[in-house]
C-alpha cells in the first residue's frame, strides 16, 4: 500500500490537460504499452517567442503516470521551451508533493517525454535505437544513457534505487549485474567530486529481515481484508519461505499472490528473490530460521 499525497490523487481523479492538442507542433513517444507505460506530449508552441501555449497528454498507465504527466502539463505551460529544458523528474514529483519511491519512474517518463516533444519541434533526432552493449534491460528497453543520466540528476546510489527511477531491472532482473557496472561508473564520477558512496557490500541478515518483513507488512492489509494472512517462515540465501494462513491458504489464486510478493521482494532487497510456500503448521515447529548472509 503506497502512501499518495493528495495532489497526486487530485491529479489522478481530475487530470489537467489530458487531451491531444489541436494543431500541435509538437510531439513527445515514450515508453511502450507492452512495457506497462507509455506517454504522448503534445505541445503548441508559439513560433516567435517559443512559449508552451498549451500542451495536453494521453497516457497509458498507472495513477502516478496519471497524476506526474497532468503535473507537467501545469508546470509548463506558459514557459519558453529553454526554461522547460531546465526541468527535472524532481521538479515533477515535488509539484506532486512527493512520489511513493516505487513510481519515481512516472516522473521520469515525463521528463523524457518532454525532451522528445522539444526536439521534435526543433527538428532535432533522439536516438531509439540501442546500439550492441547499450541496451541493458531488455524487458522495458531502457538503455545505460538513460540511467546514467537519471543517475546523476537523482544522486541515486544503489540499485533498488535505480529500479525505482527507471523500471530497469524491476522484471526479470537479469540485468541487475549490468545496472550495477552502470551504477558504479556513475558514483565514480561521484567520488572524484567528493560526494556520494555507493551501498556494494550485501546487506546483513538482520536488515534482510527487516526489508522482508517491511514488504510483508505492506501487502498485509490487502490480504486481511479478504480473510487471508502472510507469515515469514524461513529465509536461506536468495530463497525466502512464506506461509499462507487464512482464506489464503489453499486459494486459486495463492500462486499470483506469492509471485507478486516475490517481485516486491526483489525490488526490495536489489536482488533475484524465490518465494517458495511452506505449511502454515510450519510456523509452529520451529523459530524462523536464517542462513547466509553476514551473521
Amino acid at each position: 500500500m503506497w502512501d499518495y499525497s493528495e495532489k497526486v490523487k487530485d491529479h489522478f481523479f481530475s487530470p489537467r490537460n489530458a487531451k491531444a492538442v489541436e494543431q500541435a507542433n509538437a510531439t513527445g513517444d515514450v515508453g511502450s504499452i507492452s512495457c506497462g507505460d507509455a506517454l504522448r506530449l503534445t505541445l503548441k508552441v508559439d513560433p516567435q517567442t517559443e512559449v508552451i501555449e498549451q500542451a495536453g497528454f494521453q497516457t497509458f498507465g498507472c495513477g502516478s503516470a496519471i497524476a506526474s504527466s497532468s503535473a507537467l502539463t501545469e508546470i509548463i505551460i506558459g514557459k519558453t521551451l529553454d526554461q522547460a529544458l531546465t526541468l527535472t523528474n524532481q521538479d515533477i514529483a515535488d509539484y506532486l508533493d512527493g512520489l511513493p519511491p516505487e513510481k519515481m519512474h512516472c516522473s521520469v517518463m515525463g521528463m523524457e517525454a518532454l525532451h522528445a516533444a522539444i526536439a521534435d519541434y526543433r527538428g532535432e533526432t533522439i536516438e531509439d535505437d540501442h546500439e550492441e552493449g547499450e541496451l541493458i534491460c531488455k524487458c522495458f528497453a531502457i538503455d545505460d544513457e538513460l540511467i546514467k543520466r537519471v543517475v546523476s540528476q537523482n544522486q541515486l546510489s544503489t540499485l533498488e534505487e535505480v529500479i525505482h527511477y527507471t523500471k530497469a531491472g524491476g522484471a526479470c532482473a537479469a540485468c541487475h549485474e549490468k545496472i550495477e557496472w552502470v551504477l558504479e561508473e556513475c558514483v565514480a564520477d561521484y567520488q572524484s567530486a567528493g560526494s556520494v558512496e555507493i551501498a556494494t557490500s550485501p546487506a546483513s541478515i538482520v536488515e534482510r529481515i527487516h526489508r522482508i518483513e517491511a514488504v510483508l507488512n505492506d501487502v498485509r492489509p490487502q490480504l486481511q481484508a479478504d480473510g487471508g494472512d502472510v507469515q515469514l517462515s524461513d529465509v536461506e540465501d536468495d530463497m525466502v519461505f512464506l506461509a499462507l494462513t487464512g482464506a489464503c491458504s489453499g486459494c486459486g489464486l495463492s500462486g499470483a499472490t506469492l509471485a507478486m510478493i516475490e517481485q516486491k521482494l526483489s525490488e526490495a532487497l536489489g536482488e533475484p528473490i524465490t518465494v517458495y510456500p511452506v505449511g502454515s503448521s510450519a510456523l509452529s515447529k520451529a523459530p524462523l530460521k536464517v542462513v547466509g548472509g553476514d551473521q
